[in-house]
């Protein structure tokens, strides 16, 4: 049975209100700087799945859309002025304005490179994350290569320290990706995301409009994308090109969704959980730079052992169970003395 969106909603309401309370009660606002990154992290993986996942097109351009997102906050915060910014621009606005930046980069690069299919897309995609890290770099504006410093307020009513107001809103940012991305997978959209992946000549040949859903999904994962880059200049305090535009956004916005399973909007979400807690720990106890072998190795072992993700490992063995029950159901029905 699938849940109703707004029952759904309310349960994932719910549930970021415990993963909330449950922080708050720890008490140490380390908690809030790392979750803050899982957090990203699930909505950059989720993100990236709707155009990788669901329609099978390998988007290598990740960083480009979060650094659109970013600096989207900063040329504002530059227009703006420093002491004004955090009464008339509220986080959920500025996020709101990343998104709208990045969709719309996202429906022209759609436009552009969708007409490319396989290895060409993810190429183009690639490229212009290094056009725009170039463009970045010379945009003296936002600060260019020299980077740019943001200051943040100590604290927000009734939250607390500024962490916390951040994990709060990429909290809720984290919740509405993954319900816009279960809506689609469970509608008509979905059902069509899904034609592009099997068979995209054949889709088309059954006058499935192709193009034009492909443009909705880059439009979707491109602001999806933005929204989680534009807190991030007021996390870091200090952003510059090569922090947004850094290799490991592309490698976990597609490892994530891999390991976790790209055919359900349940996959990214595991996969970002799993992959950015190993990698919180291990940025603790030994160094951030073991980030990317962590992610070699899971990513190995799971094209090994599960090529469709732990959701599709769930999924061969409850086939499996369930076949062994028939199974036995036979045998017992045939057996001499069996009642008819």
């Amino acid at each position: 049975m699938i849940v109703r969106t707004p029952v759904f909603l309310i349960i994932c309401l719910a549930v970021g209100a415990v993963v909330f309370g449950l922080s708050l009660e720890v008490g140490n606002d380390y908690v809030f700087f790392a979750g803050y990154v899982i957090l990203q992290y699930v909505v950059l993986s989720t993100a990236w799945n709707i155009l990788g996942g669901y329609c099978g097109y390998v988007n290598f351009g990740t960083a480009a859309f979060f650094a659109l997102g970013a600096y989207s906050t900063v040329a504002i915060y530059k227009l703006i002025g420093d002491n004004d910014l955090p009464h008339i621009m509220p986080m959920p606005v500025l996020m709101l304005v990343g998104g709208v930046v990045s969709g719309i980069v996202g429906f022209g690069m759609g436009y552009l490179t969708l007409r490319l299919r396989g290895a060409f897309f993810s190429i183009a995609t690639l490229a212009l994350a290094v056009v725009l890290q170039t463009l970045v770099v010379n945009w003296d504006y936002v600060g260019g290569s020299r980077g740019a410093y943001v200051i943040r307020p100590e604290e927000m009513p009734f939250i607390g320290s500024y962490v916390r107001y951040l994990f709060l809103m990429m909290l809720l940012l984290a919740i509405a990706a993954i319900a816009i991305a279960r809506l689609i997978e469970h509608s008509k959209l979905g059902y069509g995301f899904a034609t592009i992946r099997d068979d995209e000549l054949a889709a088309e040949a059954l006058g499935v409009p192709t193009l034009r859903l492909k443009l909705i999904a880059t439009t979707i994962s491109g602001a999806l994308m933005g929204m989680a880059g534009a807190p991030f200049p007021y996390y870091i305090g200090y952003l510059q090109p090569d922090s947004t535009f850094a290799l490991d956004y592309a490698v976990n916005s597609i490892a994530m969704p891999l390991i976790g399973g790209t055919t359900s909007w349940v996959g990214p979400l595991i996969g970002a959980v799993l992959l950015g807690t190993l990698q919180q720990v291990a940025t603790v106890t030994i160094s951030s730079a073991v980030n990317l072998l962590i992610v070699g190795c899971l990513l190995v072992g799971f094209v090994i052992i599960a090529p469709n993700g732990i959701i599709g490992l769930v999924h061969t063995f409850l086939q499996r169970r369930d076949e062994d029950f028939v199974g036995r159901r036979r045998v017992d029905a045939d057996a001499p003395g069996a009642v008819p």
